[in-house]
């Protein structure tokens, strides 16, 4: 179908509602001609279809040729005639306002609002990869990830819609905290979300939710990057991860806890968190812990892979490389271990500890890991969607949701790894570049 000859028609289902479109007073609408679509990864694509956008919601999709009618002069066109159109990705693991570094001093040389713009940088690159929605784990300074929200929002910034943990709750000492400078830098530098016993942990909490935090995220064991050597166990006690939990589920946030040791994963999930963060050395006890609890792994392979590729380099500081060697063998089996024992994975990526914009390469590591390529892709739109609470929003392509939309060719759910090249993404109804 020639886009000339789509300009005069539109959908019959539609009904009366067509005549008000061509009314000056009405708001534009966008219409997608599309070669196929999937409308969610348990659907197989269609043939070639149209769909209607409004409002940033999407208003029909019907086979393409349903009818004649004029579209109206203001209305917008878009040709994708030789594409497979699919809902947007969502990445439930990012850190938008950080690049890889291993120079963990920068911390004490970067101006605040340097961070603001390496976040505007970042979400843009996103975006462009096809992810339309992600959930941000812990910002490099405070306010910046809040604003980056608001900003892609309103469309002041091209990126995805922006889910913030805000700043990252951690013990005093632990990952997530300032480490490795002298005393009184680390003092200075401090996030001032850092807690010890019940009563502090649950206020950083409210704190977090008085400056805009949309879920909690804690650090429940020992992490790879931060120059503390005190191994990947658990750091908070399960004291102070219950009260952590309790007090925002009473504020009606849910908490994510990056958790490496398998006891640290475990006592996390009996705590009550909503998602563990990377899961690295997951076993029997600690999966049965996340059966019980209803809890999500979100795997962040991406990550595993891409501080592997810069150990020997200098990169890291010494610390730092034999948490990286620690980690990598037990990274490849992760995926194997969680379907063996029946956790549920849901899509996240930890970009930011590798390049932005390279967040399609998790689908590869995935599959690899033993999902097939459905899986994959419902991982990062519907099952996603879920872990978000968002299910009936995004995630989807159907009559009501956001047009979060991106289009490529060939078909993802016969080879996944072609979300890699992303060649059209739309976010709530706006065209990303």
């Amino acid at each position: 179908m020639s886009t000339l000859n789509f300009s005069r028609r539109l959908i019959a289902s539609l009904g009366g509602a067509l005549a008000l479109f061509a009314s000056p007073v009405m708001a534009q609408m966008t219409v997608i001609e599309a070669g196929s679509v999937i409308v969610d990864a348990d659907s197989d694509p269609t043939g070639p279809a149209v769909i209607v956008i409004k409002d940033g919601k999407i208003v029909e999709i019907v086979e393409a040729g349903a009818s004649d009618v004029v579209i109206g002069d203001n209305d917008t066109l878009i040709d994708l005639s030789d594409k497979t159109v699919l809902p947007g990705l969502i990445d439930l693991h990012t850190h938008l306002s950080g690049d890889p570094s291993g120079e963990f001093w920068r911390a004490a040389t970067t101006a605040p609002e340097y961070y603001t713009l390496i976040a505007a940088k970042n979400a843009r690159l996103t975006a462009l990869a096809g992810f339309t929605t992600v959930r941000d784990l812990g910002s490099r300074t405070d306010q910046v990830m809040q604003s980056l929200r608001r900003a892609t929002e309103e469309g002041i910034v091209p990126g995805p819609r922006v889910i913030t943990a805000g700043r990252t709750i951690s013990i005093i000492g632990g990952h997530g905290d300032v480490n490795g400078f002298t005393r009184h830098v680390d003092e200075v530098l401090t996030s001032g979300f850092t807690c010890t016993g019940p009563i502090e942990c649950s206020e950083k909490v409210r704190q977090a939710s008085k400056y805009g935090a949309d879920l909690i995220k804690i650090t429940a064991t020992g992490g790879v990057l931060s120059q503390q050597g005190r191994g990947l166990e658990e750091h908070f006690t399960s004291a102070e991860m219950e009260a952590i939990v309790d007090t925002a589920k009473l504020l009606g946030l849910n908490v994510a806890a990056h958790a490496h040791g398998a006891r640290g994963v475990e006592a996390a999930a009996k705590a009550g968190v909503h998602t563990i963060e990377h899961g690295t050395y997951l076993d029997e006890a600690s999966a049965k812990a996340m059966r019980d609890n209803n809890v999500t792994l979100i795997p962040t392979l991406m990550a595993f892979q891409g501080v592997t590729s810069k150990l020997g380099q200098d990169f890291y500081t010494p610390v730092v490389e034999e948490k990286i060697e620690a980690v990598a063998t037990y990274a490849e089996s992760l995926i194997g271990r969680a379907r063996e024992l029946n956790v549920p994975i849901a899509f996240g990526t930890d970009a930011g500890v590798f390049p932005h914009g390279q967040n399609a390469g998790e689908f590869g590591l995935l599959v690899k890991g033993g999902l097939s390529n459905r899986e994959a892709l419902a991982s990062a739109t519907s099952v996603a969607a879920n872990v978000l609470g968002m299910g009936d929003q995004i995630g989807q392509l159907k009559p009501g949701y956001s047009a979060d939309i991106i289009a490529v060719d060939g078909n993802p759910l016969e080879d996944v790894t072609i979300l890699e090249e992303v060649d059209f993404v739309m976010v709530r109804g706006r065209v990303i570049e």
